[in-house]
């Protein structure tokens, strides 16, 4: 292949996925291999690409290729998400720009729109995860509506309901005004809030004076049923047993006494709204009080609001205040900053509200879920996520499944006619048989049942996810599931560590026995360099197909990993994206270099610098796997990338490429040649998990390939237990590199040219095992064993070892002479800092002993430096 001067990742990528996808290199099926199966966090069908998803992407496809080139059949399951309520929004928003509201469309109708929507805009996010090089195996591709994923559904809501953990009842729940639907509570943000404290008068019946209530939400008086006063509380002993009238609605209430009310907090008095709070809810049902509902579904005020019917409940609170006001009723206002729950989907204010809801009890199913994670069945990574999950866990609530809309799966509950009850079934017919046997009536028909309206909460679809995918509801002994189940790793956000991640180990005990997978990597949240969380509102989210647009996709992936430890978030910068493109070109020209080498004719012996640079970068090549390897065990990617990239970057390119490479237009013998070329191919392999496109060009271009071949199905460059022989070599080339830096520094800072051969004198003990690399890094003419060094000689230390290099004919005496003594006098009032430090006893008692030993390093190491500088100056003035 030829190579181009210039690395152009748009010519290179859509080629090569296109050369993946057409060998079929993604596509998984059961064979006698080890599976490796992750399944994607399925992405709502209203998406696109954004930074989150670029970053769990980028993960799950780094472990899908690196499982896949260790000879495991590796099998990563694609699909999107129905979500109801943003997909409902979406299209209700379509709908009413074309003028035609909801609410004249019959159900059937508005699913028609919905379905259209869906077919239209549905792909968009997975054709954009193959940009990113995502290695799905897309035949597999899944809906959490499609066919045999809503047979999964529906089937789980049938079997949990004839278990008896499914239930139809009225409970408070979270209404979300703006999608008309209750939500759960992992469905709730809750967020600070400036509000306002009212101070109302509830007038005592019957006498002069008044109970004074304070609350945040005076629009809701009109749902009072109660005033509750603390038994215990002395200021408020006079209201006992007596009733009080609720300000504007002119109802009498009674005074209930109960020790949930806080002495301490606003007056001591609380307003009970049984229908609208969820404390208020409970005292209600002790106390047997009436609930009385004030809102519609929409948020405005329902009759029961009286004068105020109709009217949107914040315009409701402006005016009942003016209005308490006018009518003596309201004391005093006063600002309160309180936490105030959001709907996570529509972001505005919920109402605690009582509504006839389908509920799934979970107490009893969470137990195996809850032990699989405490005993390290299931892993966290990090581990820090395993308390806020156990904390969730002991607390779970009943799950709220029903939600009030048409997009969805709809519950598969029957209602007989004449309040005959309800039955619930998989199919119609399946229902109806149930219905005669109920009602006695064999006469009914199917026309004669109304199948329920809600559908199911969208994480009821989701939370079956890596069963669904494989078709093990419907199908529980089929070949996909009992292969590929369980799942070994799952990638994905903190946030959604109860909406989804606890419900899915709950489903796999439930409906396999085991977990539904083994490894939960928690990704942080991407930001921006401000801190703040990257969002379309606030404009701070770079668009994802531009960046890959100009920095290819493999710079950006390893932009988004540079600084991206698990469970940490991620401060985003544009200028990691160019850090990537920079190593992408680092490696093209390397390979460029290494391409464009003549080979030396005949059976031209190896350099001897060649060959203790083959020897170590072997060596080294091989730690690093090493590292990389166990990096990999702990789910710490990032440090396996950065591992990675110093291999090349520092290791490679700056050393072992510089050693090799022979001299201005001189051939390179062919051994090292063909020694730099496996060690480029090793490299790329450890390369290609984490940018696929271009190490897939390279690998192409590398040696002869046949068609159908692919890096990507090549296997890892094996560890093999390190030698002492690895060891040595390794110990040794690093003190190489340090003499040959330290030469390079005296070359800076007394300005002489690299191109000036020097002399290197090194004590008796020096260890000549590298020196022939030391004389081509440093352009040596020689290193001499001297027990004295030169006159007008500059010395450093490597160790304990001193080395000097003859400068006297290259340098100007006095002004070194100057620059010797001004670091004599800097070095000597550092150390007598230290010294300072470590002669003081409270210092030496309190400090940490690493601390101490620290302080104790820096003055051994200042005095030896002193030492040098001192001979250093001693040789310059002979």
């Amino acid at each position: 292949m030829e190579i181009e001067s210039k690395y152009d990742p748009s010519r290179v990528e859509g080629k090569w996925y296109e050369y993946w996808m057409r060998n079929r290199f993604f596509h998984s099926e059961p064979d006698g291999r080890e599976p490796f199966t992750v399944v994607i966090p399925p992405p709502n069908v209203t998406g696109v690409l954004h930074m989150g998803h670029m970053l769990n992407n980028t993960i799950q496809d780094i472990l899908v290729r690196r499982a896949r080139m260790m000879g495991k059949n590796a099998c990563w399951v694609p699909g999107t998400d129905h979500a109801s309520i943003a997909t409902e929004a979406k299209v209700v928003a379509l709908l009413s720009s074309e003028g035609i509201r909801k609410a004249d469309l019959s159900r059937d109708e508005f699913l028609k729109h919905a379905w259209e929507w869906t077919h239209k805009h549905g792909g968009i996010i997975l054709e954009q995860l193959k940009k990113l090089g995502a290695s799905c195996d897309w035949e597999r591709t899944c809906f959490t509506m499609d066919e045999k994923r809503s047979e999964s559904v529906i089937k789980v809501f049938v079997d949990l309901y004839n278990k008896g953990l499914i239930y139809r009842g009225v409970r408070m729940v979270n209404w979300d005004p703006a999608a008309r639907t209750a939500l759960s509570d992992e469905e709730v943000l809750y967020r600070e809030q400036q509000s306002k404290l009212y101070y109302l008068r509830y007038k005592i019946a019957g006498e002069d004076g008044y109970a004074l209530v304070a609350t945040t939400r005076p629009e809701t008086i009109f749902g009072d049923t109660a005033v509750c006063i603390n038994p215990n509380d002395p200021k408020n002993a006079r209201l006992k047993g007596k009733r009080v009238i609720v300000p504007l609605a002119g109802r009498e209430v009674p005074i209930i006494e109960d020790d949930y009310v806080d002495i301490d907090f606003g007056t001591g008095c609380l307003k009970v709204t049984p229908a609208h709070d969820v404390n208020d809810y409970m005292l209600g049902e002790k106390y047997n009080l009436e609930a009385i509902d004030i809102f519609n579904d929409d948020g405005t005020l329902n009759a029961n609001g009286m004068q105020y019917a109709g009217m949107e409940r914040f315009e409701v609170r402006e005016k009942i205040e003016t209005d308490l006001e006018a009518a003596g009723l309201l004391e005093k206002t006063e600002t309160y900053v309180n936490k105030v729950g959001f709907s996570e989907r529509t972001h505005v204010p919920i109402e605690p509200k009582l509504s006839m809801q389908w509920f799934l009890r979970m107490d009893g199913l969470a137990k195996p879920a809850l032990d699989a994670v405490e005993n390290d069945e299931i892993r966290f990574y990090p581990s820090k996520f395993k308390n806020m999950y156990r904390r969730w866990m002991e607390n779970i609530k009943d799950w709220c499944i029903s939600r009030q809309l048409w997009w969805g799966h709809r519950i598969p509950a029957y209602y007989l006619p004449r309040g005959g009850g309800y039955v619930v079934a998989d199919t119609p017919d399946e229902a109806l048989q149930l219905a005669r046997v109920k009602s006695g009536d064999y006469a009914l028909q199917l026309a004669d049942l109304r199948q329920d309206e809600d559908v199911l909460d969208t994480w009821f679809s989701s939370w079956l996810w890596p069963v669904s995918v494989f078709d093990g509801i419907n199908d529980p002994d089929n070949k996909d599931i009992a292969y590929y189940y369980p799942t070994n790793d799952l990638i994905t956000a903190p946030e959604i560590i109860f909406f989804w991640v606890a419900r899915m180990i709950v489903a796999g005990f439930e409906y396999r026995r085991l977990p539904c997978f083994y490894n939960v990597y928690f990704t942080g949240i991407v930001r921006d360099k401000l801190g703040r969380k990257m969002s379309k509102s606030l404009g701070n989210s770079p668009d994802p197909i531009s960046l890959m647009d100009k920095y290819g996709a493999d710079g950006v992936r390893m932009g988004m990993l540079l600084s991206s430890p698990a469970g940490n978030d991620l401060p985003f910068d544009e200028t990691l994206c160019e850090q990537g493109r920079n190593f992408n070109n680092k490696i093209w020209n390397a390979f460029r270099l290494v391409k464009g080498w003549e080979v030396a004719p005949g059976e031209t012996p190896v350099p001897a610098s060649a060959a203790i640079a083959i020897r170590w970068f072997g060596a080294q090549l091989n730690r690093v796997v090493g590292k990389i390897n166990d990096s990999f065990v702990k789910y710490r990617i990032s440090e396996a990338l950065m591992d990675v990239y110093k291999l090349f970057w520092d290791d490679f390119s700056s050393w072992y490429l510089e050693i090799i490479k022979p001299g201005y237009q001189q051939p390179v013998d062919r051994k090292s040649l063909e020694a730099t070329l496996d060690f480029f191919d090793s490299l790329l392999r450890l390369l290609h998990p984490f940018m696929p496109f271009i190490t897939e060009e390279l690998w192409q271009a590398l040696a002869d390939r046949k068609p159908g071949e692919s890096i990507m199905i090549t296997d890892l460059p094996a560890y093999r237990a390190e030698t002492p022989e690895d060891a040595k070599t390794l110990n040794e080339f690093d003190g190489a590199r340090e003499i040959i830096a330290d030469i390079r520094s005296i070359r800076l800072q007394k300005n002489i040219a690299f191109r000036e051969i020097l002399v290197l004198q090194a004590p008796a003990d020096h260890d000549p095992a590298c020196d022939a690399v030391i004389m081509k890094m440093a352009n040596l003419s020689a290193v001499e064993r001297v027990a004295e060094k030169a006159t007008g000689s500059v010395s450093f230390l490597v160790g304990t070892r001193e080395y000097a290099v003859p400068l006297l004919a290259k340098i100007n005496v006095e002004e070194e002479i100057a620059k010797t003594e001004a670091e004599i006098k800097y070095t000597e009032g550092f150390l007598e800092a230290v010294m300072k430090k470590l002669g003081n006893e409270k210092f030496i008692a309190n400090a940490k002993p690493e601390v101490v030993a620290a302080e104790r390093k820096k003055q051994s190491d200042g005095l030896a430096k002193l030492k040098t500088l001192c001979e250093n100056l001693a040789q310059l003035k002979k």
